[in-house]
């Protein structure tokens, strides 16, 4: 079998069909945990890396990951994604004028909130995204997902398992030192991902059962600038190049500051979507956050020069999610 090259100039811009064929057959992980597994590449993380990575939790300093959940995020409409829509079912105006019926004096506010579970912060699930009808672990997609839900890799499976060491890899502030900030279609290389883990110092070293984080400075632009094309549109991120480099550093999850984790527009010159997204999730077994906010963790990292970090992200424990919402905290 060929082994696959780290060079994304070497990639055959005219078929991405032989160029995912190749990474998904030499990378995928089918089996590897047994037939009837449901976490893939999360099974990295054991008893053992999870108390490793709460003795990283020295200073009690918790930085959050999360965007916000409002009406204002980066939801354009795209395949009925929207941003969260929040109502308030009882309010302070209501326990003022005595309207809601209770004894003694006593009020209350409530409220609902409606969204797309993969509208801000998130995790992507292992029934996100299939291969040729293919489902993580060689199932059949019709026989995981359904119109009742993922059946078998629900995202509840993950609610007590994502907690680990977190490590960020800032490119944005190594390959953009002036800006912090990558352009729109800049494909990180597996040598920018070592070379930047090089540059940061020890506690940037990627292990197995490790928790990536990557900080483009996408974020930060957008922020600054306005949402624009932010959800769907150019970003900087991952060349399908580095599957290799995912496959073999055997880390538990991935996460970026961009609405998909690998460099758009894709590598190609002929029709092409989510290459990456296609050999990792459903062949590798990797779990992918997106849209996580690292603006805080990258100017503390940076500041400190510590890299390495207890992270806490367990999702919602939605029955049946394919994605879900998530608030990460990185500890030091």
């Amino acid at each position: 079998m060929t082994t696959p090259g780290e060079d994304p100039t070497a990639l055959d811009r005219s078929n991405p069909e032989a160029e995912i064929a190749l990474r998904a057959e030499a990378y995928r992980n089918w089996g590897r945990w047994g037939a009837d597994d449901v976490l893939g590449t999360l099974n990295f993380i054991d008893e053992t890396k999870r108390a490793a990575a709460a003795r990283l939790a020295t200073t009690g300093r918790v930085i959050s990951l999360s965007q916000s959940f409002d009406m204002n995020g980066p939801q354009n409409g795209w395949r009925r994604r929207t941003n969260p829509v929040h109502t308030m079912l009882d309010t302070g105006t209501d326990a003022e004028r005595g309207s809601q019926g209770f004894p003694h004096g006593i009020g209350g506010a409530d409220d609902i909130i409606a969204m797309p579970l993969q509208c801000s912060t998130q995790w992507d699930g292992l029934g996100h995204i299939f291969d040729h009808g293919m489902a993580w672990n060689g199932r059949r997609a019709g026989d995981v997902v359904t119109s009742d839900g993922d059946l078998v890799t629900g995202i509840e499976h993950a609610a007590s398992v994502i907690v680990s060491r977190g490590v960020l890899l800032d490119l944005g502030r190594h390959l953009a030192p002036d800006s912090a900030e990558l352009p729109d279609g800049y494909a990180i290389t597996a040598a920018d991902l070592d070379a930047c883990a090089r540059a940061q110092g020890e506690s940037s070293a990627v292990g197995r059962g490790d928790i990536v984080l990557v900080r483009t400075g996408q974020l930060a632009r957008v922020c600054r600038l306005g949402w624009g094309e932010y959800a769907g549109g150019p970003a900087p991120g991952l060349s399908l190049a580095t599957a290799g480099w995912l496959h073999g550093t055997e880390i538990a999850a991935i996460a970026t500051d961009t609405w998909g984790f690998e460099v758009r527009p894709n590598e190609f010159d002929v029709p092409a979507f989510q290459p990456l997204n296609q050999v990792v999730i459903p062949n590798i077994g990797l779990t992918v956050g997106e849209m996580w906010d690292l603006e805080e963790l990258g100017a503390h990292c940076a500041s400190t020069g510590r890299y390495e970090f207890l992270l806490s992200a367990p999702p919602l424990p939605i029955t049946g999610a394919v994605g879900s919402p998530v608030n990460p905290v990185a500890i030091f």
